[in-house]
Order: structure tokens, then sequence, then C-alpha cells
């Protein structure tokens, strides 16, 4: 692409509709970027368009974001692959690493922000060995005295170090932190020094003050990052500069920087919350060098908690705080500092019950934004919330101080439940901390699966659920005190497994839970019916029974889709997975709700493929879907029509319409439909109508559509090869198995593929293609073979062995090239046979082999019949040796996908998994079917072979002659 005027106006428009609602115009666009995005000068022209201030600013963001993303795709694919080409000519290359860093430090933020990443992934290929200017160039800013360019800069530092903080580490690491260490450490230092310098100058210039304190915040994260690896010699020998600063920035008020605001963080707030992390950084790796400074600093941090008020904004503050507190806390130590009974009684009175308690801001939380709040209260996501933070010290401080963490708490617990029970109404907060403390304090084992198993001596748990839980869930109003019905709702949740059957005598209140208006609360209590559903008693076997949940089924089923219907929750995912796990639990009897639930699923169905944007909820809806197609079909299988019926039209929408976040789901329920119908007759018109369409090259392209897409072909070539053939279109589904034979991780798709042909295609037809197939198989044998595909080709050619014949597979084989199977049978049988995995693969190996070996008559003379007696000995081995998982050279491979942009994951639908069948059912032992086939060879020379073997091999067959009755030697 030339650098002119008219390829910046091209640019500019398509850019412009990427933007835009309607589909129809934003997917051409983005389909023109991906197209266009390989030529030279792309991303220079890209990168001209964002600097020219007269462009709109959306479409200068727009440009940025594209930038970052082919970036991101395009950077390090021929690094991470040498295989593949580089997509990004080296002019351009240069060109970015000149342009991005002095564009960056000009952008405005929204820009900036994308520059950042951009820089973040080259410089995770290319810094510093292909980039040694860029630490100079960067360090060269800092003596501008400009703030914009120098936090620039900072923040340029900060996208290019903040790797080291999770990277592994490996030589190549260390070295590459060397350089930055000599090169910036010192500078870094110095420009700490000026900065805070600049503090007295300015001292009452706010607009300054502020610039300088968010430089010295980003300092701090770059500290971190430098010092997340190892401690650096130079910042051990300068910890007498940094941490007395950090000791002052702490300890030191700006009254000028304090916001009125009480959610959004200031930058003093900002600065002392990494300044924490940085210290307990610190205090976790670097203890003993950190040792003389750790009494100050928990003074200081101490003292920081007990003064800081409950807004939002000091929210990051609080918790870094508690992590530090909670980090020294735990090593033996400093446990000391901790011990006095006062300072035990102190931290619990003044930071561990203040930052426990429900705030308004928790309320409005709950009440505006209730899918947050779940991701905060269940889900995990709260690792940054006052609450876990708290949590996380308590729990801590009980580890080391158990008795006495008791003691106090438990006064605590009985004064807030004594303050809830003489004011329900307006003291409920006091009550939802007690719960809240409960959870903590008892929860000493926690699974994701099984909730708590393990509890502390603070209260007994199944006592504490029926003096103090159940009141609330038995409270008649589902309405009533929102925040307490979840509290107890999730710590029945929390405590399922400690409880027991005592969760049986719960589900009527649960279910009655549904109706409630709140969506946290309805939400949890789908929650825990999911939950409970999936729980196990001492046998192995489900707590909840269909039987314990079949009288309640009425209520189950209504009250969940009664609950689908409340203010935003027509996609709550929680309660899909519910309906889900109670139809799975009821099976059969939810079959007096199927006709009035089946319509609504449907449309559940149209609605979200509008606009799909609830994966989770989109992912229990389908399985929801095939769970209930399964349930009807097994009772009256013609019932698939109606399914038919119904789903197809929505189907058709969606590949039409090219959603690809469904398309993996339409193949695999599609296959679920023919392999249902295959008990009941032929394939009707509107699958054959759709055949052609799995065919298109774009539908293969996509990582996510090829298992789903495999299985639905598959399922065609069974179920309808006859009309395949009618529709001559063998060829096409040959270019589908030579693009999968070509992948390195997808070539066992097109085994797959091929063994479906052998077994089910017309003959006549499909074996004169086979010498071209097989050819294809051999080059790739030769040129990139890997374990994986060497098992795959050892299944094939026994499956073809079983299904067309052992002098079939021997003269195809040698029609390629004279006597080529003699290399086959001495460099992949007798090497690699007993590498094949699975239970029925190897099943098909054996019986393979058993047929090369005992019903090919070109295997029982010359040249092939040298190979018989190893061909029997490696056999013998499959049976007898466990399975070889050693690799072959040219597994260590990385294979990128070459594929622009978003691309959606495979996402296994449990309930339409397919059966896996045996294709050789009629051979039922393998070792019965071999020894058998064995003794009914007469020939001396055979015999003779035989007792030539091992004492070891020839052991084995008298076993298996034994076992099954037949004579050998």
């Amino acid at each position: 692409m030339d650098i002119n005027d008219n390829n910046f106006r091209i640019l500019t428009e398509y850019l412009a509709n990427t933007l835009n609602p309607d589909p129809a115009v934003r997917r051409p666009a983005e389909q023109f970027l991906e197209t266009v995005d390989h030529n030279r000068n792309y991303p220079q022209l890209l990168l001209m368009l964002i600097d020219k201030d007269a462009v709109d600013m959306t479409i200068r963001v727009s440009g940025a974001i594209a930038f970052k993303n082919y970036i991101k795709r395009n950077w390090g694919r021929n690094i991470d692959n040498p295989e593949e080409p580089d997509k990004i000519h080296e002019s351009d290359r240069e060109a970015i690493k000149r342009m991005i860093v002095p564009l960056m430090l000009k952008s405005p933020l929204s820009i900036q922000k994308q520059f950042s990443d951009a820089i973040q992934i080259i410089g995770k290929y290319d810094f510093p060995k292909k980039w040694p200017s860029l630490l100079d160039e960067m360090i060269e800013k800092f003596q501008t005295g400009d703030f914009h360019v120098i936090n620039g800069v900072l923040k340029t530092a900060h996208s290019l170090f903040k790797r080291y903080r999770h990277e592994f580490k490996s030589q190549e690491l260390w070295e590459e932190i060397k350089i930055v260490l000599d090169k910036f450490a010192k500078p870094l230092t110095d420009l700490l020094q000026a900065t805070l310098n600049l503090r007295t100058t300015h001292s009452t210039n706010e607009a300054a003050l502020k610039v300088i304190y968010e430089s010295l915040a980003i300092m701090c994260k770059v500290f971190y990052s430098l010092n997340s690896q190892d401690l650096p010699e130079f910042f051990e020998d300068n910890m007498g500069i940094w941490m007395p600063t950090f000791h002052e920035l702490l300890t030191t008020d700006v009254p000028c920087l304090k916001t009125g605001e009480d959610e959004e963080a200031g930058v003093m707030e900002m600065l002392r919350s990494q300044i924490c992390d940085n210290i307990t950084l610190y205090a976790q790796k670097y203890d003993e060098e950190f040792g003389p400074y750790m009494q100050r600093f928990v003074t200081a941090v101490w003292e920081l908690l007990v003064n800081t008020g409950q807004q939002p904004k000091y929210d990051a503050l609080v918790t870094n705080a508690l992590h530090f507190l909670s980090t020294v806390a735990g090593r033996q130590q400093y446990s000391s500092l901790f011990a006095e009974p006062s300072v035990l009684a102190s931290i619990c009175e003044k930071v561990i019950v203040p930052n426990m308690d429900f705030r308004n801001s928790d309320e409005e939380l709950f009440e505006d934004n209730p899918e947050e709040y779940i991701r905060k209260d269940i889900e995990g996501s709260d690792i940054d919330t006052r609450r876990r933070a708290v949590s996380d010290l308590l729990r801590t401080l009980s580890q080391k101080f158990e008795a006495k963490i008791i003691e106090l708490f438990s006064q605590y617990l009985n004064m807030l439940l004594e303050r809830y029970k003489a004011d329900p109404k307006n003291n409920w907060r006091s009550k939802d901390t007690a719960i809240y403390l409960v959870t903590t304090l008892a929860a000493k084992a926690t699974t994701q699966k099984h909730g708590v198993t393990q509890a502390s001596q603070l209260v007994p748990i199944p006592q504490f659920f029926v003096s103090d839980i159940v009141s609330e869930l038995e409270r008649p109003d589902v309405n009533d005190l929102p925040v307490l019905k979840a509290d107890a709702l999730k710590f029945l949740m929390t405590f399922r497994t400690v409880l027991g059957p005592q969760i049986i005598g719960a589900i009527p209140q649960v279910i009655r839970h549904l109706q409630s208006d709140s969506y946290v609360v309805h939400s949890y209590a789908a929650c825990i019916l999911d939950k409970i559903l999936i729980m196990k008693d001492g046998n192995g076997n489900p707590l909840i029974t269909q039987e314990i949940l079949s009288p309640y089924s009425g209520d189950v089923v209504g009250g969940l889709f009664q609950a689908l219907s409340k203010p935003n929750s027509n996609e709550n995912e929680y309660i899909m997975k519910a309906i889900m796990r109670s139809f799975n639990t009821l099976n059969e009897k939810t079959m007096p709700f199927m006709s009035a639930v089946l319509p609504k699923l449907t449309e559940i169905l149209t609605q979200v493929s509008k606009n799909p944007s609830k994966p989770h909820f989109n992912h229990f809806l389908f399985e929801t879907i095939a769970l209930a197609i399964k349930i009807v079909c097994k009772i009256e299988p013609n019932a698939v029509t109606s399914f038919e019926e119904a789903l197809f039209p929505q189907f058709q929408f969606m590949l039409q319409n090219d959603i690809m976040e469904f398309l993996p789901y339409v193949f695999q329920m599609l296959s679920l439909l023919m392999e249902i119908r295959q008990s009941i007759g032929s394939v009707p018109e509107p699958y054959l109508a759709l055949f052609p369409c799995l065919l298109s090259p774009v539908l293969w392209e996509r990582p996510g559509n090829v298992t789903p897409l495999m299985r639905l072909l598959c399922t065609f070539v069974k179920q309808a090869s006859a009309q395949i053939q009618a529709q001559g279109k063998l060829m096409s589904v040959l270019g589908v198995f030579q693009k999968m034979i070509a992948s390195k991780s997808n070539d066992h798709e097109g085994f797959y593929l091929l063994q479906h042909l052998i077994a089910h295609y017309p003959r006549a037809d499909f074996l004169p293609v086979m010498p071209q197939v097989f050819t294809l198989l051999f080059q790739r044998l030769s040129s990139s073979k890997t374990t994986k595909f060497v098992r795959c080709l050892i299944v094939l050619f026994n499956f073809y062995a079983v299904k067309v014949g052992a002098n079939e597979l021997i003269q195809l084989i040698d029609t390629i090239q004279s006597q080529m199977f003699g290399m086959v049978c001495q460099r992949v049988f007798a090497t690699d046979l007993n590498k094949v995995s699975g239970e029925i693969e190897r099943k098909i190996a054996a019986v393979g082999m058993t047929k090369i070996l005992c019903e090919s008559s070109m295997m029982l003379q010359p040249p092939y019949v040298t190979h018989w007696q190893p061909l029997v000995q490696v056999l013998i081995e499959l049976f007898e040796l466990p399975q070889d998982e050693s690799s072959i050279e040219g597994d260590n491979f990385i294979e990128i996908e070459d594929t622009a942009g978003y691309q959606v994951a495979y996402s296994q639908l449990n309930f339409a998994s397919a059966k896996k069948d045996d294709p050789i059912s009629e051979v039922p032992d393998a070792r019965r079917y071999f020894i058998e086939k064995l003794s009914q060879i007469q020939q001396p020379e055979i015999k003779s072979m035989l007792h030539q073997m091992t004492a070891q091999h020839q052991a084995a067959l008298q076993k298996y002659a034994g076992q099954f009755g037949a004579s050998l030697f």
C-alpha cells in the first residue's frame, strides 16, 4: 500500500465502518482490514493516520486499537513458528520501532494505552537485543524536564518491564533484566530524588504537585517490576534511598491532593497503594534485607489503616495495606509483633472489624450492579476487596493465635447477633457481618467443588445453621432484607458439605427464593440448586436423587423459568445452569413440563442469537436443549422431528448470518439430531441441503469449528454416503481430509474422517482414490512426523486391513512404491505399534495386525515373511506391556493457526457428546481373536518361527493358548 492521501481516505472510511453497530457494515470493514494488514506500509499508514489531529478522535482511537491488534497478531508469528512466513515487512518493523515511542509520548491518554500495549508485545520479542536503542532513547527523555514526556517514558517502561512480574525464571530473562538494571536503575533512582525535590519547589502549585505524584506512582510500579524476580544488587545497595522515600510518602499528607470524590481514587491513594504492594513484595521475598525497616512500616501501615475512611476510593489502598500486614503476620520471625493480647485486640477492633462491615457502597453494588456483586462475593474475583483482604489477615492471625482470635471474635459475634435481634429492621448489617465472620473464621479447608470441608471451633456449623440461618430462609416475604437472604443462601452454599443431609430439608426454602425480585437472591438460589444436585453421599451416589427432587419438580422448573423472566435475569447463567442440572436429575420426570418449557427455550435461543453476549449462559442453554432432546427422544424417538422443526430455523439463521459464537454448538446439535434419527430412518432433505455448506473452506479455517464440524461431517458419511455420492462431493470431502492432515494440530481429525469413509462410503467410488490418499500420508510421514501422527497412521493401516483386507492393504502400499510395505513393517509397525493409545484404538491395532499376520497370503511368503516373527512379537508386546509413552522427534512444535482477529473456542457440549462406537464390535476380545487365527496357520515354517521367538514371547503365547483352548506348538 502506497502512503498517499487516497489510501488515508480509504483507511479512514473502513475504520469508521468498524464502529458501525450494523453487522452488514461492520463485518465487511473488519474483513477488509484483515485482508490488507499484510501489505507493505500498512502499519505506517495506520500510525500516520493516528497522528493526524484533523482526523476525528474516535477514528484515531479505532486506528490505535487496530494497530495494537495488528501487532498482537503478527509481530511474533514467525518467531513462535519459524515455518510461518513473516507477515510484517522488515522496513515496516524498523519504521514501527522508530515511530511508536515519539508518537506515544505526544498522544492523548486513550491512544497512549493502546501504544503502551503494543510496545509491550514488541518488547517481548525484540527488546533488548533487536531494539537496543530503546532504553537510551527513554533515559534521554528524563533530562527534558517535561513531565508529560517523562510520564510517557515511565508508562512505556512500565509496559515493557511489567512482564518480569510473572515470567518464568530463565537465563535469557536474567540477562535481559541485567541489561535493563545496568542502564535504567540509576537514572530511575536519580529521577526519584529529583522529583521528590520538586515537591518543595512546587508546594503551592496543585496542578504541578499532581503531575509530580503521578510520576512517583509510576516509578513505584516500575520499581515493583524490576524487583519482582530477585533482589537486584543496585536496589539492595540503595534501599537507604528507596525505603525511607516509601515511608515518607506513606506517612506524609498532601492536603491539596485530597479529592472530594468518594468513588474514584486520587493520585495519593494510587501511590500509597503501590507502595504497599512494593513493601509486601520485599516482606515476602527479601525479608532478611528488609528486616531493619519492617517495624517502622508495620507501624506506618497500621496508622494508615486506622486513619483511612470507608469510602470506595480507598479500597485498593486498604486492601494492599491489609495484604502487607497478612504477609508480615504469616512470617514466624515477625509473629511477635502481633502476639500481645492488647495488640491483637486492637487489630481486631480498629482494623478487622471496621473493614468487615457491609458498607453503603456494598449495598449500592448489591442493588445497582448485582452481577459484579456476585462475581466479588461467590466467584473469587474479590481478591482486591476489603472484605477479602481482611479475611486473609484474620485467617493468618487465627493460624498463629487461634485460641485468642476465637475468644475475641466469639464475644464480638454474640454482640452482633444480639444487636440484630434487638432491632432486625435497622440492625440487619450486624447480622450480615456476623454471618461473614462465621464464614471467614469457620472455614479451615475449602475446595471449589465441595465448599468448606473442615470447620474451626468458632461455632458449631450445623447448630448455627439451625439457629441463625434457617430463620432467615423461613421469613415469609422472600423480598424482605434481601442482603440477609443472600447471606443465608451463600452460607448454605459454602457449608453444604459440612451440613450434609441437612441440605435436603432446606430444598423447599431454596426453591421458594427463586421468586425473589432481587437478582442476587434468586441467582444464589439457582446457584445452590446447581451445587447441591452434584453432591455425593458417602458411597459416591448423588445426595439429591430423582426421588427426593421429584415432589418439588413443578416448583423447581416453574420457579427457575419464572426467575428467568425477572428484570435483567433473561440471560442469567446461574439460572440456566440450574435448569440444566434439574433436568438432568429429574430426567423423565420433566416430561409433563416439556410442552411448556421447550418453546421458551427456543424463544430464548432466538433472542440470544441476535446478539450473543453471555458465553456461559449460551453454553448452558445449548446443554439444556441437548439434554431435553435426549430425555424426550429416549421415550419417543419420533419426537426428533418436532425438535428439528423448532430448531432448524434457528440454526439456519445462525449459519446464514455467520454467528461465530454459536456455530460450534450448532454443529454438535445437528450431529446429535442426526444420530438420534439414525434409529428411525433416512436423513431428510433439510440436512442434505445443508451438507454442501459444511464443506465451505471458511468454516474449516476457524479452530473452534474443526472438532464439532468433523463430527457432523463424519455423521453424514456414516448415514448419507449414498446421497454424498449422488451429489458428487467425494473430492470436496477429501479436500477437507487433505487440509486436516497437513496440520499437526488437526491431523487426527483427518484420520477420523478417513476411517468413516473406509467404513461407510461405497467402495467402488472410494477405493480408486486411495493411492492418492496414502501418498499424502507417506509424504507427511517423511516430512514432519509426530507421535500422534504415527499412532493415527498405525491405527488407520490396521483399520483398512480389518475393513477392506490385509492383502488389499499391502497391495495398496506397494502401488505407491515397490516393496514399501516392508519398510512400513520395519520402520512403523515394529518400532511404534505400542505407542498407540486408547482402548478402542489399541484393539483396532491388534485385530488389524492379526489380519495382516494370519490372513494375508502375501505376508506368509517372501519377501514379507521375514517380518512375520518380529511383528508377532511386537503384537504380543502390545498385549503385555504398558503403553510406550516416549515421543518421536518432531513432537516439540508450536503451530499458530493462520487466523486473524477474534476466534471462538470449541466448547464441548456434555449432553450432545457422541458415544464412542467400537467399529469392530464383531471381535469382542482381540487376544482370543489373535490366538484363534494363529492356531489356524499350519505352515511348518511359520510353526518353526514361533519356536524361534524369545522365551518370554513363547510363554505369553502359551498363556493365551491355555486361556482360549487353542493349540499352537
